[in-house]
């Protein structure tokens, strides 16, 4: 590489991270205009600073392209899994048998908010959790404001590896390591910090409703959801990633449905000076006249488990529709500086069968079929649903091609590269302290743990390689971040204070998550540095 290493060179490079920032925050762009713009412009400084050439800048964006159809299939099918459930008035249903099956407000409140938050977290992601808790902790009793705080932290630790693992795949394809070792380690570090991050927001969640008190009655349940989520993600993210936060979410809200009949918590039990409850205004909701049962509200996520559980766990099934699979083939190019992009016959292939949007996708169908029989669907809808599914998937779409497009390029002209060596001559081995709030920063700009591990992953790895840290800590932490940002990202604020009814109030929102999220992403450099004075 023979690109100057200098303050002007990093200058350049940091360029369109700081004008993304700059739009988004400053100027509240959203994120699919603002990451266009830097896209613009991230081309032109190639072109001028880094010698790059239109073949070179091509076939990066190709392959953002097509590293961006992976994502786009969840995104349309997790929106379209829940379109189908809301359409179908589940949700209503569900909120009634939550009432019904955890007496003790506390619980009830934590299994909305954390749990269910969570487990739809693991099938859907992408503010869905925030989307569908909000309104049923209103239900409830929970004061709107409070009803987007508890579920944006509540379902955080499953930032990484919810909907299938999208963020923890996008942190693998980006950085381009294929080795089990590395990744179980990366995956070690990252799931061990998001166990933390899940155990402490059960707590604080507890404390915003009814402090020490609420801590003390509610501690087996807190401890029980925490081993649970964080404990069983930490071991399925050994061997199986794509189910590590699916898996132990469902588990979490049976045994919490199974705590709930036990003597501790089968009473009911409340804080009435509640400072998260509007009691005196709360409505009374009304007796739904639906003949759908809890099961048949809850049948396309067991449909899901089923699907997902049955094509990635019974080895024949697996074995049989991995057989087909695609990626294109890339020329090598090289930049004038001599920044080498190698050629790949065959470039991030996808398995459409064993893919995650095909199981969301299956479930959905599925859903759809069972409900229009049942007549909870009118006839002619799924045309509607489509629709509203497209629609509200354009915005992610754009944003994911755009930003991945700016990280490909940036990586493929050695613009990250550059950063990195910069930033790595500067801090050198303290960089381990901030390495979380990079993580932190991506999703908080994005909106999204993916996005922000697109956006950033490459340059983690850079880094620790140049500095002489242990790049898979380094990784793990970027992610763990990325966990704790999702909880500030303004995408999902602005989700749940629109179902919440409050919507202008984001502010509002940002002001009491912020110094948790602040605190998690100091508490995980502090761990990260001690790890590396310690080597462990």
């Amino acid at each position: 590489m023979n690109i100057p290493v200098n303050f002007f060179y990093w200058f350049l490079s940091i360029i369109p991270i700081l004008v993304l920032l700059i739009l988004m925050i400053k100027f509240q762009w959203g994120a699919p205009k603002a990451a266009l713009f830097t896209l613009t412009l991230t081309i032109i400084i190639s072109f001028l600073f880094f010698k790059a050439n239109i073949e070179v800048v091509s076939i990066e964006i190709l392959k953002a392209l097509w590293n961006s159809l992976s994502i786009i299939l969840v995104v349309i099918t997790a929106i379209l899994l829940y379109e189908v459930s809301d359409e179908a008035g589940a949700f209503e249903i569900l909120n009634k048998t939550f009432k019904k099956i955890a007496p003790n407000e506390l619980i009830r409140i934590m299994m909305i908010g954390v749990v269910f938050a969570s487990f739809l977290q693991g099938v859907t992601g992408f503010g869905v959790p925030v989307l569908v808790s909000a309104p049923l902790l209103i239900q409830i009793g929970v004061s709107p404001l409070w009803a987007v705080v508890i579920p944006l932290i509540g379902h955080s630790w499953a930032g990484t590896f919810g909907t299938l693992a999208i963020a923890w795949n996008a942190l693998i394809f980006q950085t381009g390591i294929d080795n089990i070792t590395t990744i179980r380690e990366i995956a070690l570090y990252g799931s061990g910090l998001l166990f933390i991050l899940g155990t402490i927001a059960n707590i604080t969640i507890a404390y915003f409703y009814g402090g020490f008190r609420a801590i003390k009655k509610g501690f087996i349940a807190i401890l029980l959801i925490s081993l649970v989520q964080g404990g069983g993600q930490v071991i399925i993210s050994q061997f199986n990633p794509d189910l590590s936060a699916f898996i132990p979410s469902a588990l979490s809200l049976i045994s919490l449905i199974l705590l709930s009949r036990s003597p501790l918590y089968k009473d009911k039990w409340m804080i009435e000076d509640s400072k998260i409850m509007k009691r005196k205004e709360q409505n009374i909701v009304e007796e739904i006249e639906n003949k759908m049962n809890m099961h048949e509200a809850f049948l396309p996520y067991y449909l899901m488990s089923f699907i997902t559980l049955s094509v990635l766990l019974i080895k024949p099934i697996n074995n049989s529709l991995s057989k087909f699979s695609y990626g294109p083939s890339f020329i090598e190019t090289k930049t004038g500086f001599g920044i080498v992009n190698e050629f790949v016959s065959q470039y991030s292939p996808i398995t459409p069968f064993t893919h995650a949007g095909m199981f969301l996708f299956s479930a959905s169908m599925l859903g759809y079929i069972y409900y229009r029989k049942k007549g909870f669907i009118n006839k002619g809808k799924l045309p509607v649903i489509f629709k509203k599914s497209i629609k509200k998937a354009i915005p992610p779409i754009l944003a994911v091609i755009s930003l991945i497009s700016i990280s490909r390029v940036m990586s493929g002209t050695g613009q990250t590269l550059v950063l990195a060596e910069g930033i790595s001559n500067v801090l050198g081995e303290y960089y381990v302290i901030f390495a979380p709030f990079i993580g932190f920063l991506g999703s908080f700009i994005t909106g999204s743990n993916m996005s922000s591990n697109i956006l950033f992953a490459d340059f983690q790895m850079l880094t620790s390689k140049i500095i002489g840290l242990n790049t898979p800590a380094i990784l793990g932490s970027q992610t763990a971040g990325g966990g704790v940002g999702m909880s500030i990202a303004p995408g999902n604020i602005v989700l749940g204070t629109t179902t919440a009814n409050i919507l202008g109030s984001e502010g509002k929102v940002l002001k009491k998550i912020l110094p948790f999220t602040i605190s998690i992403a100091t508490l995980f450099g502090i761990l990260m540095f001690i790890s590396h004075i310690l080597n462990i």
